[in-house]
C-alpha cells in the first residue's frame, strides 16, 4: 500500500512540475534597468528557455512609425524575412503602414543561453542614445533595457550615435503543455493603453484563461502595463485581420493598464512624471526620426490645391533606403592592432592569416584578417552592408603597404569545420542545420536585393561560412564580391585560383557571367554538404563522384529516395527527418540547375526554407505521458 501512495505521489509530483513550465509576466520591473537575476532566470531580461524545442518560430507585434513604416525597414530593425513579413501581413514591399499600425513579425526564436530565449537583431544607435529609449520607444518593449546592457560591452555612459547593438528580442518557444493543448506558436505581444487581458485574448480568438496561463498571472483581472509584453499563445499563424492600428501608441513613459482607484492615482502619478523628464527626450527623438524619414524619402509629392501628400515609392526607391543605413567600423592604429594580438603570435592564429585579438582592456574578442595589398574594395563593401547574416567589419587599419580587416569573433569557426570535427548533439540537429541554411540564405538574400547597387558574393563555400557561439551563420570573405549583371570579359579565370572549382557555377567557368545565379548554384552546394556531413566531391566506387551528380540520377527511379538516404549524415535519418531532409535536398537539387534561369532566386530559397522548417518542428509530437512508474526496489 505503501508503495503505491509513493507511486501516486511521484507521479503528481512530476506532472506539477510540467504544469508549471510557464513564463511569468515581468510587471513594471522592466522600468528600472537596474533588475539582476543572480538567483535565477528574471522576466525583466527575457523569457525563460523552458519551452519544448530549444529553437521555434514565434511571431512579435511592432507598431509602425516612421521611420519603421515599411517591410524593408522593420525587417531590417527585427533582422526578420521580409517576404514572410509582407506575406503574412497581406502586404507587398511598396507598402507603407499608416503610424501605429499592428505589424506582424515572424522570427526565429532559440535558447541562445542556457537561460532565455531570444531572436537577435542588430540597431545603429541615432542621437541621444540610451538604453531605456532603445528598450522602449524604439523596440516598443520587445527588448528590455537590462538585456541590451547585459548584450552589449558598453557602459550607460558610452553610447554614441553611430554605434551598433545587438537587441534580444522577447519571444519564446511553447512549453511542453501548452504543445500538448494545440498550442504551436507564441506571439510576444507589446501592450497598448486600454489593454486588458480579456481583450487581448478577444482580439487573438484565444481563451482568456490561456493567457493567463502563459502568462503567469494569479487572474484575468491583473493590472498590466504599456511597453511591456504579454505572450498570445495561438494554434495556427496569426492573422493579418486581428491587428489594428494604434491611435495613441504609449511613449516611453508606460501607464498602468487597470481600473481600480488606487491604479487610476497611480496612473496620475506616471502621467506627472511622463509630462516632465520624459517628454523632452520623447519630443526630440520623434522629432528627429521624421526629419531622418523626409530626408531619405524624396517620393513625397504635392497634388491639388490643398497641397495633400501622397507617397509614390518604388523598389529603387526601398533599396536606397535600407542600402543608405551605413554601420560605424572604427580605424584602428596599428600598434593597437599588434597590442591585440600580441604581435601576430602563433596561439593567437586562428586561420591562415587570420588572427584573434582582444580589444578593449580585454572586453572584447576581435577578428583581425591580414591582406596582402590593397584592401580598399572589401572595406568600402562591409562599410555600406548591413545584416546580421553577414559578417560584420568592426573597424580596418593600414600600414606598411597591408590592409588589417576587423572583424567580429566567430567562436564556432567555419561551417566546413564544425560538420567534420564537431559531432556533438547540436550538430546532429536537424533543426540547427536548416536554420543555418536559413542564414546563409537570408544573407544573400540581402546582398542581392537590398544593396546598392546589388552584390554577388562569388565565393560561397562551406569555408567562407562562420558560426558564431550561437550556431548562427554569417557569410565572410567578400574579396571578390562583384556588382551583378556584369560581364568579366578579360581575366576572369584568374580569381579560380582563390575560388573552389566545386562551387563555380558553369556559366562563370564558360563565359565569366556574373549574376545572382551564380551565388544560388554555390547554396546549392553547400547545402548538400549541411544534408550529408560529406564534402561536396565524394567517393563512389573507388573513384571521385560530385555528390549532386549521384543524387540526380536516383531522383525518380525506383527506391530513389532510399537510395539518397544512403547519403545523408546517418544522424539525420529519423522517422521525422527523412520527409524535410528529401526536401532539402530536392531544394539543393534545383540550385544546382545547370541553366541559370531555372534556379530559383534567393526569396524562393528563403520561403521554402521557412516552410520545410515550420513543417519539421510541426512533424515532432511531444512524448506521452507515462504513468507507471518502474522502480527497482
Amino acid at each position: 500500500m505503501n508503495h503505491v501512495a509513493f507511486l501516486f505521489t511521484l507521479t503528481f509530483v512530476l506532472l506539477s512540475l510540467n504544469a508549471k513550465a510557464q513564463q511569468n509576466y515581468s510587471g513594471d520591473s522592466v522600468f528600472s534597468c537596474k533588475n539582476n537575476d543572480t538567483m535565477g532566470p528574471s522576466p525583466s531580461f527575457l523569457y525563460t528557455c523552458n519551452g519544448l524545442n530549444k529553437s521555434c518560430m514565434a511571431f512579435l507585434i511592432f507598431k509602425s512609425k516612421p521611420p519603421f513604416n515599411s517591410i524593408p525597414t522593420i525587417s531590417n530593425l527585427t533582422s526578420s524575412n521580409p517576404e514572410e513579413l509582407a506575406r503574412i501581413n497581406d502586404a507587398t514591399m511598396l507598402t507603407v503602414f499608416p503610424p501605429g499600425k499592428e505589424v506582424i513579425v515572424p522570427v526565429t526564436c532559440s535558447c541562445l543561453t542556457r537561460d532565455y530565449y531570444q531572436a537577435e537583431t542588430k540597431y545603429v544607435l541615432g542621437p541621444l542614445p540610451t538604453y531605456y529609449t532603445v528598450a522602449l520607444e524604439t523596440f516598443q518593449g520587445l527588448v528590455t533595457c537590462d538585456s541590451l546592457k547585459r548584450a552589449n560591452p558598453y557602459g550607460v555612459l558610452d553610447l554614441k550615435p553611430g554605434m551598433e547593438l545587438y537587441a534580444p528580442l522577447r519571444c519564446a518557444c511553447p512549453t511542453w503543455n501548452q504543445t500538448r493543448s494545440g498550442t504551436k506558436y507564441l506571439l510576444t505581444y507589446s501592450v497598448n493603453l486600454g489593454d486588458d487581458i480579456s481583450s487581448i485574448a478577444t482580439r487573438f480568438n484565444v481563451a482568456a484563461g490561456s493567457v493567463v496561463d502563459a502568462n503567469g498571472f494569479s487572474t484575468q483581472t491583473q493590472v498590466i502595463f504599456p511597453l511591456t509584453t504579454v505572450l498570445i499563445p495561438l494554434p495556427s499563424e496569426p492573422l493579418s485581420s486581428m491587428t489594428t492600428v494604434v491611435s495613441d501608441p504609449p511613449t516611453v513613459s508606460p501607464l498602468p493598464v487597470c481600473s481600480s482607484k488606487k491604479c487610476k492615482s497611480k496612473r496620475k502619478l506616471y502621467i506627472a512624471i511622463a509630462t516632465t523628464g520624459g517628454s523632452m527626450l520623447v519630443l526630440c527623438v520623434v522629432l528627429y526620426g521624421v526629419y531622418l524619414f523626409r530626408k531619405r524619402s524624396p517620393s513625397f509629392i504635392e497634388k491639388g490645391k490643398e497641397g495633400k501628400k501622397t507617397k509614390q515609392l518604388t523598389s529603387e526607391d526601398i533599396r536606397g533606403e535600407i542600402a543608405i543605413i551605413e554601420h560605424h567600423s572604427e580605424v584602428y592604429k596599428f600598434k593597437e592592432i599588434k597590442k591585440a594580438t600580441e604581435n601576430f603570435c602563433s596561439k593567437n592564429r586562428i586561420k591562415g592569416s587570420v588572427f584573434r585579438g582582444v580589444f578593449g582592456n580585454g572586453r572584447n574578442t576581435l577578428a583581425v584578417k591580414i591582406m596582402r595589398g590593397d584592401g580598399s574594395k572589401e572595406v568600402n563593401l562591409l562599410k555600406r552592408i548591413n545584416h546580421f547574416n553577414l559578417i560584420k567589419l568592426q573597424g580596418y587599419c593600414e600600414n606598411d603597404g597591408c590592409h588589417y580587416l576587423v572583424y567580429e569573433y566567430m567562436e564556432n569557426g567555419s561551417l566546413r569545420e564544425w560538420l567534420r570535427e564537431n559531432r556533438s548533439t547540436e550538430n546532429q540537429c536537424l533543426a540547427n542545420r536548416i536554420q543555418i541554411a536559413l542564414d546563409i540564405a537570408n544573407g544573400l538574400q540581402y546582398l542581392h536585393n537590398f544593396t546598392e547597387p546589388c552584390y554577388v558574393h562569388r565565393n560561397i563555400n562551406s569555408g567562407n561560412i562562420l558560426l558564431n557561439k550561437d550556431l548562427r551563420a554569417k557569410i565572410a570573405n567578400f574579396a571578390l564580391a562583384e556588382e551583378s549583371d556584369r560581364k568579366i570579359t578579360s581575366g576572369y579565370t584568374s580569381p579560380h585560383v582563390a575560388m573552389s572549382s566545386r562551387y563555380i557555377a558553369p556559366e562563370y567557368l564558360e563565359a565569366g557571367i556574373v549574376t545572382t545565379k551564380m551565388d544560388v548554384y554555390a547554396f546549392g552546394v553547400v547545402l548538400l554538404e549541411l544534408i550529408t556531413g560529406k564534402d561536396y566531391v565524394t567517393l563512389q566506387d573507388g573513384r571521385e563522384v560530385m555528390l549532386h551528380a549521384i543524387k540526380v540520377n536516383l531522383i525518380g527511379e525506383e527506391n530513389g529516395e532510399e537510395k539518397v538516404s544512403l547519403f545523408i549524415d546517418p544522424s539525420l535519418t529519423g522517422n521525422s527527418e527523412k520527409a524535410c531532409v528529401l526536401q532539402l535536398v530536392k531544394l539543393g537539387l534545383a540550385c544546382l540547375i545547370q541553366e541559370p534561369k531555372e534556379r530559383p532566386h534567393m526569396v524562393e530559397v528563403v520561403s521554402s526554407l521557412l516552410k520545410i522548417y515550420t513543417g519539421y518542428m510541426d512533424q515532432i509530437i511531444p512524448p506521452s505521458i507515462d504513468n507507471s512508474v518502474d522502480l527497482e526496489w
